[in-house]
């Protein structure tokens, strides 16, 4: 039995008199209304990610940093959790980052995750997307490819599904720099000089065999 699960799951599954005893003699609690976790303790960082979730409108799915970091990426822990919901759906309450989305569709939104969350690259796309730094924008979408998390087909069909949205360009540019093999923002910066001084374009990431 999974700890988190709706009112009405817990209904299903254990019935009101018992989910009612457990919540009343305090084995049970009920972090946010429609929810319930069942045991006493401290939540962790699933559980309350789990909690959010379950308390959001019908169809909405973990996010940005909070389903990035789920999926592998290191060195940008979420400060709050992120959800993204359906276009029209009602704002849950709390302290939670909320975005809405009128593209929600598998491709995005994986039906294989659990719990349900944004892929890699959407999560990415959000995330860069909603910084108000574009130059942290780049380092989010650059550290995807330096951590082998993602290939540049994938963030390119990502982005093509993810429609008008802030630092497009920047994103975009940054895809575009990690097909050309640079892979961190000093790469980008040395580039960019490297570009106005008329110097000759460097091989990068190639594999050399030295001497033993």
């Amino acid at each position: 039995m999974s700890d988190v699960l709706t009112t009405a799951e817990a209904l299903a599954l254990v019935g009101r008199t018992t989910m009612r005893r457990h919540l009343r003699n305090g084995t049970w609690q009920r972090p946010r209304r429609g929810v319930v976790v069942t045991h006493n303790g401290p939540l962790t960082q699933d559980q309350l990610e789990r909690v959010v979730l379950a308390s959001c409108p019908r169809g909405a799915a973990l996010a940005g940093l909070t389903a990035a970091h789920r999926s592998g990426l290191q060195g940008f822990e979420p400060r709050r959790v992120s959800v993204v919901l359906p276009v029209g759906a009602d704002r849950p309450p709390g302290d939670i980052e909320v975005h809405r989305s009128g593209e929600l569709s598998d491709a995005d939104v994986p039906p294989h995750l659990s719990p349900r969350r944004t892929s890699l690259e959407r999560s990415i796309l959000d995330a860069a997307s909603w910084s108000t730094s574009g130059r942290r924008a780049r380092v989010l979408v650059i550290a995807a490819f330096q951590q082998r998390l993602t290939n540049v087909r994938r963030m390119r069909e990502a982005l093509s599904r993810r429609g008008p949205c802030r630092h497009r360009a920047l994103i975009k540019q940054s895809i575009l720099d990690a097909a050309g093999g640079i892979q961190s923002l000093p790469e980008h910066d040395f580039d960019e000089l490297r570009v106005r001084a008329g110097l000759p374009r460097p091989t990068r990431q190639a594999r050399v065999k030295g001497e033993n």
